[in-house]
């Protein structure tokens, strides 16, 4: 009897020995984490612009009696076409280039002044466009239902295209016009939005921006009537403090695929 208990014990000893160098074998690592985002993206924009700025301003505006703007001016609303590259450094911070250009705009605008004694009124028109490049940071919000939403900043610079510029004095039958003048400056916005994940790498956003592109300016306004001679130095027509209210709708495309976990094989035997 106590031969076949001590039998039976080291074959018990053996058996749970096997079954634990088994088991060790069979042992799988810990999972790595995946992470839910990062890497570089492209991304594509289109948009509308509501322009507005503070006034137009040239020297002569001085010189004229009792002069007003009846109406100050107003830029029609535009295109915006935009493309870019960023990096998406982890669930709450991105960062991106973006160039785009917006498209040509009209201008209007109508005064009125003494003129020796007459009512006399202006009536300008002209166009504007821009080249602008930003450089941008944005903070994501959380995800709820694939959406998240975004604040952002950015900084750089607009390039600002006046042309087609007319003053016509239609009661006095006289005017000026001026050639196209072009100006940079610095430029900053400021974004407030939505995202929707469409798939791990393409999403759209839906976006606010306010952007601020500084002052445009025409060429040097000249009179349509050879003869006259300004009491004031030749200048250009200066568009000040040209801003914007932008509805932009965007893409990006992620350029690095999220890893997928594979689990590594089973030795057996």
């Amino acid at each position: 009897m106590g031969s076949a208990k001590l039998l039976a014990a080291a074959g018990a000893a053996t058996l749970l020995s096997l079954s634990s160098a088994f088991a060790a074998d069979l042992r799988l690592p810990p999972p790595p984490p995946i992470p839910e985002f990062g890497g570089w993206y492209l991304r594509g924009d289109i948009g509308m612009s509501n322009q507005r700025f503070s006034g137009l301003e040239h020297p002569d505006f001085a010189s004229a009696a009792s002069f007003a703007f009846v109406d100050k001016g107003g830029f029609d609303s535009g295109m915006i076409y935009g493309l870019g590259v960023g990096y998406q450094f982890s669930s709450w911070l991105r960062f991106d280039v973006r160039g785009e250009y917006r498209g040509s705009v009209g201008f209007h605008a109508l005064d009125h002044f003494d003129n020796g004694g007459t009512f006399n009124a202006n009536s300008y028109t002209g166009s504007k466009s821009e080249w602008v490049v930003l450089a941008n940071a944005y903070l994501d919000l959380g995800t709820w239902w694939s959406i998240t939403p975004f604040i952002g900043a950015g900084i750089g610079a607009a390039d600002i295209s006046i042309a087609h510029f007319r003053d016509d004095n239609i009661i006095a039958g006289g005017g000026g016009w001026a050639p196209s003048g072009q100006q940079t400056n610095l430029a900053w916005a400021l974004y407030a939005g939505a995202a929707y994940r469409v798939t791990p790498g393409f999403t759209v956003e839906l976006a606010y921006r306010y952007l601020n592109m500084g002052d445009g300016k025409t060429g040097v306004l000249q009179n349509l009537d050879p003869t006259f001679v300004s009491g004031n130095p030749l200048a250009p027509m200066t568009f000040n403090n040209i801003y914007s209210h932008d509805i932009m709708l965007g893409m990006r495309w992620m350029l690095e695929p999220e890893p997928v976990y594979q689990p590594p094989l089973v030795r057996k035997g």
